[in-house]
């Protein structure tokens, strides 16, 4: 690792300039591979005043260590971008683009559009199937959303009668006892038996509520455990239970209750990685869940206008 702080306060003493977060960054970025062009991946790169110029004669271009990162055409500091991203991932329940933006002294839409910006490093590339001969992954799903009856009227119209659509978002979440989770909200054109194929492994031990589109899919599992909430059934044989996947809801749920309030189904996916990503490094040190984060910020890359659909 090669940082080393335990607060906010001392992560800003150790970056105390764009120097240092630039050479850190560098240090990340291209420690292992030795600096490469990002356009055409020569190495060996001229050395300018702005950073470096490609050596390849048929490419030729500048480029600086943010190319091809979450960082690239930023306006913000790296400094500023190393404090939300250990204030998001550490924060046990996140942080609200407004309290980002009062925290860091910069513009709430700036705030939002980091925030997501971070939340796409998080994403998993290329998931496995959780589970696998003799381990067992829980399932379960959870609705996200207000009461209809809370709605404006007007919103209440447009939601139900003119789109007919739920006013809920279903979430799924698979877990396994050692502890990692994946969450995946559930499209309307996908179900949730497809879903849990998708994701689980078959020669897992399946623990689910009573669920009829469980029950069915059940069957194509090692083992399936079936617990019957409705009959307050919550533990059987000291084994079969759901109470790790509810308490992956619980912490979700705070973290849209408390700090969120509302989400979008448009976003409602990043803010599950986020909170998938939170529950898999939860035993981890700060420091050290920042660095693995800070480590997925290349090759990824997310524009204004992609995020808002245009």
């Amino acid at each position: 690792m090669f940082a080393e702080f335990k607060t906010l306060p001392q992560l800003f003493d150790f970056f105390k300039n764009e120097e240092t977060c630039l050479a850190y960054w560098e240090n990340i970025h291209w420690g292992k591979t030795g600096i490469t062009c990002p356009h055409c991946n020569a190495s060996n790169p001229y050395k300018t005043n702005r950073g470096y110029k490609c050596r390849n004669v048929e490419c030729q271009k500048k480029f600086t260590a943010l190319v091809g990162t979450i960082f690239e055409n930023t306006k913000l500091p790296l400094r500023t971008w190393f404090g939300a991203i250990y204030l998001c991932i550490n924060h046990k329940k996140g942080i609200s683009s407004l309290q980002l933006s009062r925290d860091l002294g910069i513009h709430p839409k700036s705030a939002w559009f980091l925030l997501h910006r971070i939340r796409e490093t998080l994403k998993e590339i290329a998931p496995q199937a959780l589970g696998g001969e003799g381990v067992i992954v829980e399932a379960d799903t959870t609705l996200v959303g207000g009461k209809a009856k809370n709605m404006h009227m007007k919103r209440r119209i447009e939601k139900f009668k003119k789109q007919n659509q739920d006013a809920k978002t279903v979430i799924a979440a698979y877990v396994e006892r050692s502890g990692i989770v994946r969450m995946d909200v559930v499209d309307p054109n996908e179900t949730e038996v497809n879903l849990l194929k998708k994701h689980v492994d078959t020669a897992s031990v399946l623990m689910t509520d009573n669920a009829n589109n469980y029950k069915k899919v059940g069957k194509d599992y090692a083992f399936h455990g079936i617990v019957d909430h409705a009959k307050d059934e919550y533990v059987k044989d000291k084994v079969i239970h759901t109470n790790t996947v509810e308490g992956v809801f619980s912490l979700f749920d705070r973290m849209t209750i408390g700090t969120y309030h509302y989400m979008s189904r448009k976003h409602m996916q990043a803010y599950a990685n986020e909170c998938a990503y939170r529950y898999n490094t939860r035993n981890r040190l700060d420091p050290v869940r920042f660095e693995d984060t800070v480590l997925k910020c290349s090759g990824v890359r997310l524009k204004y206008d992609n995020l808002i659909g245009k």
